[in-house]
C-alpha cells in the first residue's frame, strides 16, 4: 500500500514538472499589426551627389601678360559682359587709337574726293548742254567728261580705303580685347587667381591649370547624383525626387529628375553608376550654394491608403505567419504583394486590416499549426 500511495505521488510530480516546463517553454512571439498607409518605391544614390551650378566657367586671358586692372573680388555679382580684369594693353589702347584717327583722316579725303567728282560731273553734264547748242567744243566736252568718270573712280576708291581702316579698327580691337576678361554670363565671381601685377598666362595645351576667374551662374542649380546601375533602368527623366543635404540636415527639399547620363561610369570596378541629374522646385533653393554634398531620393512609384508589412516579415514564398489577437495556432498564409520597398510591402490579398502578423519568424519554433502566444 505504501509503495502504491508513493509512485502515486511520484507519478504526480512528474506529471506537474511536465506541465511546469511544458508551460515555461510555450513560443512566445513578436508581432506587428496589419495597418492602412503610404507604400512608396524609391531609390537613393550610391555615394555622396553633388550641388552644381548649371554654368560654371573657369575663365583666363587668351594671351600672356600683366594684371594692370582687376575691377571685381570674390563674392561680387556681376553682369554678362561686364569687365573682370585687364591685362597692361596701353600699346594695344594707342593702336587702336591711331587705327581710328587714321580712319577719320582717310573719310575726310573721301569726302574732299567725292566732292570733286561732283563738281567734276556737274561741269562735264554743263559742257555737254552747250555741245548741243553748239557753243562748246567736242574736245572741251570729251576731256571733262573722262575727269568726271576718273573723279567718280577716285571717289569709289577713297570709299573702299575707308572699309579698309575700319577693318583694322577692328582688327585693334580685337587685339586690345585678348588683353581683357568679361563675363561670358551673369553670375557670381567665386573665386580670383592673381593679383594686380602679377604676370598670367594661358594654360598650354594639355596641361589644366587654375583658371584666373572662377564664375558660377548660381540662378539655375542642379542635383549630380550617381545612381547604381542595378537601379538605373527604372529612373528616367520626369520623377518626383527628393533632395536631402548635409549643410541642411532637418530640412527636405523637393524637386524632379531632370536627366539620366546616357552611360554607366566604370570608374570604380566594384560599383558602376550612372549619373542623375535632379532639379530642386523648391522655392527656398536660394539658400543653396554650388559645391554642397547631397543626396537624391526618386520616388519611381507611390501607394496611398493601402494594407501593408513590414517587408522583413514576408517569406521568399509571399507567405506569413498569422497568429491570433489573443494567441493561439500559428497560420502561415499565401498573400498577394504589390509595391515593395527596403521597408514597407503591399498587400493587395491575404490579409486584412488588424491582422497580426508574426515578425519574429526567426525564433525557433515558428511554423504552421504551432501554438503561440504574443509577448
Amino acid at each position: 500500500m505504501n509503495k502504491l500511495l508513493l509512485g502515486m505521488v511520484i507519478v504526480a510530480v512528474l506529471a506537474g514538472i511536465y506541465a511546469n516546463n511544458r508551460e515555461n517553454n510555450e513560443l512566445v512571439v513578436s508581432v506587428v499589426e496589419v495597418k492602412l498607409g503610404d507604400v512608396i518605391a524609391s531609390v537613393t544614390n550610391t555615394r555622396a551627389g553633388t550641388v552644381d551650378a548649371c554654368r560654371r566657367s573657369g575663365i583666363a586671358p587668351s594671351t600672356g601678360g600683366t594684371i594692370a586692372g582687376l575691377y571685381v573680388k570674390d563674392g561680387d555679382s556681376v553682369e554678362a559682359n561686364q569687365l573682370l580684369l585687364e591685362l597692361w594693353n596701353a600699346d594695344f589702347k594707342a593702336q587702336l587709337k591711331l587705327a581710328e584717327r587714321d580712319t577719320v583722316a582717310t573719310r575726310s579725303r573721301s569726302r574732299q574726293s567725292c566732292v570733286t567728282s561732283s563738281v567734276a560731273q556737274r561741269k562735264a553734264e554743263r559742257l555737254v548742254r552747250l555741245q548741243e547748242k553748239n557753243v562748246a567744243s567736242e574736245d572741251a566736252v570729251e576731256a571733262a567728261v573722262g575727269d568726271a568718270e576718273s573723279s567718280a573712280a577716285a571717289c569709289e576708291a577713297s570709299k573702299d580705303a575707308v572699309k579698309v581702316k575700319q577693318a583694322a579698327i577692328a582688327i585693334a580691337q580685337a587685339t586690345l580685347q585678348r588683353t581683357q576678361l568679361r563675363a561670358p554670363f551673369a553670375g557670381v565671381i567665386a573665386e580670383i587667381n592673381g593679383e594686380l601685377g602679377e604676370f598670367v598666362t594661358p594654360s598650354p595645351v594639355g596641361v589644366p591649370t587654375p583658371p584666373t576667374v572662377d564664375l558660377i551662374d548660381n540662378s539655375c542649380l542642379y542635383i549630380m547624383a550617381p545612381i547604381d546601375e542595378v537601379d538605373a533602368p527604372e529612373v528616367r527623366a520626369g520623377l518626383k525626387a527628393w533632395i536631402t543635404l548635409d549643410a541642411f540636415k532637418k530640412r527636405r527639399f523637393s524637386g524632379e529628375v531632370r536627366r539620366v547620363a546616357p552611360y554607366v561610369l566604370d570608374l570604380e570596378k566594384q560599383s558602376r553608376t550612372v549619373d542623375v541629374e535632379a532639379v530642386i522646385d523648391d522655392p527656398d533653393m536660394a539658400i543653396l550654394l554650388p559645391g554642397y554634398s547631397a543626396d537624391v531620393e526618386v520616388i519611381i512609384d507611390e501607394r496611398h491608403g493601402v494594407l501593408y508589412v513590414p517587408t522583413v516579415v514576408v517569406l521568399e514564398d509571399s507567405s506569413v505567419y498569422v497568429i491570433p489577437a489573443g494567441g493561439g495556432l500559428v497560420e502561415k498564409r499565401i498573400i498577394e504583394t504589390g509595391l515593395s520597398n527596403w521597408e514597407q510591402t503591399e498587400v493587395v490579398k491575404g490579409l486584412e486590416e488588424g491582422d497580426f502578423v508574426i515578425r519574429s519568424i526567426d525564433r525557433e519554433g515558428v511554423a504552421d499549426g504551432v501554438k503561440a502566444r504574443i509577448e
